[in-house]
C-alpha cells in the first residue's frame, strides 16, 4: 500500500513540472513582465498662462484674510478645460472656473488659506486641464504671527502692605 501511494504521489508530482515547464519566447504574444502599452494622449491646442505662479503673503497675523488669485490666460487655439484643482493640504482651498475658457480669454484661480494656523506657509495648487504644456502647479507663501493678546483692563494687585507715612 505505501508503494502505490509513493508511486502516485510521485507521477502526480512529475506530471505538475512537466506541465509547469512550458516555454514562451519574447515574441510568442504574451505579456512577459512588460509594462503595459499606452494608450496615445490626444493633443490639444489648448494652454494655459498664469501672470504669477507664486503668491507671497509675506508677514500677516493670525486671523487676517488668506484669500489670493492667480488670474491665467489661455494661449492656446482651443478652449481650455479646468478638469481638477488640489491644494496640497485641507488648509488650502482653490476655487477654479468650471467652463472653459476660450482662445484669448482669461480666468482665475481663488485660493483661500486658513490663516488660523501660526507659523510659516509653504503650500501648492495642482492644476491640471488639458492645456498642452500638462500639469501646472501653483504655490503659496509666507509667515503667519501669532495674534496679540490684548489686556482688557489691568488687573488690581493686592495691597503691599499699609502706605508709607510722609514725613
Amino acid at each position: 500500500m505505501k508503494k502505490l501511494i509513493f508511486t502516485l504521489g510521485f507521477l502526480a508530482s512529475l506530471s505538475t513540472i512537466s506541465f509547469a515547464q512550458e516555454g514562451h519566447s519574447a515574441n510568442d504574444g504574451h505579456n512577459h513582465g512588460a509594462a503595459p502599452a499606452t494608450a496615445a494622449q490626444p493633443t490639444s491646442n489648448a494652454d494655459i498662462k498664469f501672470d504669477k505662479t507664486v503668491h507671497d503673503y509675506g508677514n500677516i497675523t493670525q486671523g487676517d484674510n488668506g484669500e489670493c488669485v492667480f488670474k491665467f490666460k489661455n494661449t492656446g487655439k482651443e478652449p481650455l478645460i479646468i478638469t481638477m484643482c488640489q491644494g496640497s493640504c485641507g488648509c488650502t482651498v482653490p476655487q477654479c472656473p468650471k467652463d472653459p475658457i476660450l482662445p484669448g480669454k482669461t480666468g482665475e484661480i481663488k485660493v483661500k488659506y486658513d490663516t488660523q494656523r501660526v507659523g510659516p506657509i509653504a503650500k501648492s495648487v495642482t492644476v491640471q486641464s488639458n492645456a498642452k504644456s500638462g500639469v501646472q502647479t501653483i504655490q503659496i507663501k509666507g509667515n503667519i504671527a501669532a495674534k496679540p493678546v490684548e489686556e482688557a483692563f489691568p488687573a488690581n494687585t493686592p495691597s503691599q502692605g499699609a502706605p508709607l507715612e510722609k514725613k
